[in-house]
């Protein structure tokens, strides 16, 4: 697990100091749960290394039942069912938290508005990343329901960045990756390199300058700061940052 690069990025955020309860709807897939889990673990050590840890709440939610949701465009009942979940975070003790997966955000502000307790968005927090880099095109991979949706251009466009996804054909073959090996925990070296060759053609088609994934399993079969010299933005890492800064935050 990487943890360098991460932890260096938190410490410009300032001294150690208590840190507020995270929530975290998770099982979006479990794969990441765990990821975000030991994140959130590993920048809090970094904080404050005295052994002790920090209070995380996880409430494993249904990843069909969201798929199914999603695949119907049951947005209201998406947002019930996150906010409902969201609830159970609060009355367990929860002072801030987070959906562990990008799919869900298509209903992130609607789900916010009714939350207990402060959100931090993954496609927010990525576009915060991106700002940085200065770059003006990005390729987008994630499920085929976060390539075609507007939630990610939407925020992104404010900024004055492009996105750019793969063609029908591609997005079918990631979303087909996305659920039938990396949920799973599934990671396949030939998968990678058929994964290389879409950025390769997004690069030659659209030219993308940097890469968003947008899923947050992609993190686990693409786990460099960069490919094919693009840099990578890993929304799952990201994500984790805001969040941390969010629990240590007066």
């Amino acid at each position: 697990m990487r943890t360098e690069p991460f932890i260096m990025l938190l410490r410009e955020k300032g001294s150690q100091g208590t840190m507020k309860t995270i929530g975290i709807i998770g099982g979006l897939g479990p794969e990441t749960t765990i990821e975000y889990y030991r994140l959130i673990i590993a920048a809090y050590v970094e904080r404050i290394p005295d052994g002790s840890y920090p209070s995380i709440i996880i409430n494993s939610v249904d990843l069909k039942k969201m798929v199914d949701m999603a695949a119907a465009n049951e947005r209201a009942k998406m947002a019930e069912f996150l906010v409902n979940e969201i609830q159970k975070l609060a009355r367990a003790g929860a002072e801030c938290g987070l959906v562990s997966a990008n799919t869900p955000h298509m209903v992130f502000d609607e789900v916010r508005d009714q939350s207990p307790i402060p959100l931090v968005s993954i496609v927010e927090a990525a576009c915060e990343a991106a700002k940085p880099l200065g770059l003006k095109k990005f390729g987008l991979f994630g499920a085929r329901f976060t390539m075609q949706a507007r939630f990610y251009p939407d925020v992104f466009s404010k900024q004055g960045i492009t996105l750019a996804v793969p063609d029908e054909h591609e997005q079918a073959f990631i979303h087909q990756v996305y659920f039938d090996e990396l949920v799973k925990g599934t990671v396949r070296p030939e998968t990678r390199e058929r994964l290389l060759m879409i950025v390769d053609r997004l690069k030659e088609r659209n030219g993308i300058e940097g890469l968003i994934l947008g899923g947050t399993e992609l993190s686990l079969i693409l786990r460099d700061a960069t490919v094919r010299d693009i840099p990578v933005l890993d929304t799952t890492r990201i994500h984790v940052k805001a969040i941390v800064a969010e629990a240590f935050s007066s």
